[in-house]
């Protein structure tokens, strides 16, 4: 009897081919091909065993690269303000209110637009709207650099803020379309390390680009780089051939803002994460230069510390949310002890003893990249339709919560006197006292649950030893009896 070989359409053989290019796995509605790829697929139609073609490195360069690269520009824009404050200030006359609104606008604006771009990603996909929006940031940084007032200066920051406000969000959204749901918090990680490198870049690099051609060169710069980068997405990164669909986006947000785990997590992620990134992307390099006194060159070299911590510090965290997860580990408890520790980074900031300020800042820097967990434990708590627009929620409460500390603290600043240029310490200290207090009443709700668990298991023990005293007397009682009664039926009366 004969074999007979089967032959694929053309147009299916096509569609095999083109994975070769850069695709991976078709994702049906049912859920994610767990290990075969297109061509492993082809090989079974065909009769043959399955041959990994090493797709990975192509998912890594057509498709994590772009993203990646959008995040790390979004990045460098949203830190970039820490070096040019001072340049504004004195070639603008800008105030500290000033100062502060300009640099919290992007915080304001990213905040409003996160849920209609999680919407529109869900709708279009990440490479359609990323690549859009980047050319829109690119529109700004070019405004930005050819402004000559607060109000130009203010309508380019919108821009670029909402250019670059899905930057993150799509880059999640890939994530998950493309990789393993298992390796997600470990690929994130590596996400936002590489975008942290535009915090690195915003410190020592860009200062010798300033020093080059000016801020306004460096701003015309960032323009041609962000329609590079906008380029690169939509003509480089291949169409998902099947995204799972969602729920309607108002069953999906009721959804995450009805559950009362997202309430529990959302305050100590947004008080400790957004305060986070308000600190370290403007009131950092105030606070080194008017209470520390540093000059220039070394407040840029602790600017540039602090940043290497938080990409380092980035993939750490998605390396040991990976692990943790991988051996069925809570990750909430560690999110807990880095809160407190931020805390305590704070209180040192505050009480200001005499020893460095950096291994503060670094802390203060590393917690800026704990929304790796953060993540992490939202894709526990909602099935995967809905990660990305539980994602967007939480990130509203990061970028409105870090708005409202750059702007606070600018406006608490102003109520003291400036003496020789610096604000007094007793003005930073009133302004990191409140976000402090704050922050420990998030952290006091988020761990009750625990508290409440302990108190309980306590109590339980508690009684548990109590009624096992008591048992052991009662037992010991009748078997007493019983020896005495037993020792007189033997007496002779």
């Amino acid at each position: 009897m004969k074999t007979q070989k089967r032959v694929l359409s053309p147009r299916r053989a096509a569609a095999i081919s083109t994975f070769d290019s850069c695709q991976t796995p078709c994702v049906k509605a049912s859920g994610r091909v767990p290990s075969n790829t297109r061509s492993d697929a082809a090989g079974l139609i065909s009769g043959e065993k399955p041959v990994n073609r090493g797709w990975n490195w192509r998912i890594i360069s057509c498709v994590f690269l772009p993203f990646a690269a959008g995040y790390y520009l979004s990045y460098l824009f949203r830190m970039i303000n820490t070096l040019i404050c001072g340049r504004l200030a004195s070639e603008l006359e800008l105030g500290t209110a000033d100062l502060g609104l300009l640099g919290s606008i992007y915080f304001l604006v990213v905040t409003g637009s996160q849920i209609p771009m999680g919407m529109l990603l869900d709708r279009f996909g990440p490479r359609r709207v990323q690549g859009a929006l980047l050319l829109l940031a690119a529109a700004g940084a070019a405004l930005f650099g050819l402004s000559s007032g607060f109000l130009s200066l203010l309508v380019a920051r919108a821009m670029i803020a909402f250019g670059t406000a899905a930057s993150l969000m799509s880059g999640l959204k890939t994530v998950v379309l493309w990789f393993p749901r298992e390796r997600v918090a470990l690929i994130n990680g590596c996400m936002l390390m590489l975008g942290a490198l535009g915090a690195v870049t915003a410190t020592a690099p860009a200062e010798a680009l300033l020093n080059w051609i000016g801020w306004r060169g460096l701003f015309e710069l960032l323009a041609a780089s962000s329609a590079s980068a906008a380029a690169s997405i939509y003509f480089l990164v291949p169409e998902h051939e099947a995204t799972a669909k969602s729920p309607p986006g108002t069953v999906s947000l009721k959804t995450v803002y009805t559950d009362g785990r997202f309430w529990r997590i959302a305050p100590i992620s947004s008080t400790c994460i957004g305060s986070a990134w308000a600190l370290q992307s403007f009131w950092a390099a105030s606070w080194l230069n008017d209470v520390e006194g540093l000059d220039r060159t070394s407040l840029v070299t602790q600017l540039l510390v602090m940043a290497i911590a938080l990409s380092i510090g980035a993939l750490l965290l998605g390396v040991v949310a990976d692990s943790l997860r991988r051996h069925g580990k809570n990750i909430e408890r560690l999110l807990a002890i880095i809160a407190a520790v931020f805390i305590a980074a704070e209180l040192a900031l505050i009480l200001h003893p005499p020893f460095p300020s950096l291994p503060s800042w670094i802390i203060v820097a590393v917690v800026g990249s704990a929304i790796v967990l953060s993540y992490a434990i939202i894709g526990d708590y909602f099935p995967a339709q809905l990660i990305a627009r539980a994602n967007g929620v939480l990130n509203v409460l990061h970028f409105g919560w870090a708005f409202l500390v750059q702007y606070g603290t600018g406006l608490i600043l102003e109520q003291w006197p400036v003496k020789d240029g610096h604000y007094p310490s007793i003005a930073y200290q009133t302004a990191f006292s409140i976000n402090v207090v704050l922050q420990l009443a998030a952290l006091v709700w988020f761990i009750a649950p625990w508290l409440k668990e302990l108190n309980w298991k306590s109590e339980i023990a508690i009684k548990r030893k109590s009624t096992g005293q008591s048992r052991s007397v009662h037992v010991m009682i009748p078997s007493a009896e019983m020896v005495i009664l037993k020792t007189d039926q033997d007496v002779e009366w």
